[in-house]
């Protein structure tokens, strides 16, 4: 396990989870129902499984793609759909 890399991964995501779609969908289920328990476990399976094919997607372009473009071209698609959302109408 290197930990530096678990470390910078861990806190990179967690932080930009804060504040998420995904956390207020999970805030919105929790405030409708007595079974708190169903829908964390719910959203953590969710999360694993997306994180999951994050994971596996990156893996397999890794070995097709230079790691430096593929930083650069995932970078400016994260800014795209910024400004989507941002301006879309």
């Amino acid at each position: 396990m290197d930990w530096s890399i678990f470390t910078t991964t861990f806190l990179t995501i967690f932080i930009a989870e804060i504040g998420d779609k995904t956390q207020f969908a999970a805030l919105a289920a929790a405030s409708q129902t007595k079974s708190v328990s169903s829908v964390l476990l719910a959203t953590i399976l969710a999360l694993s499984l997306a994180g999951g094919i994050g994971v596996l997607a990156g893996s397999l372009l890794g070995k097709v793609i230079d790691p430096e473009k593929m930083r650069a071209v995932s970078g400016v698609a994260f800014i795209l759909m910024g400004c989507w959302i941002l301006f879309k109408k």
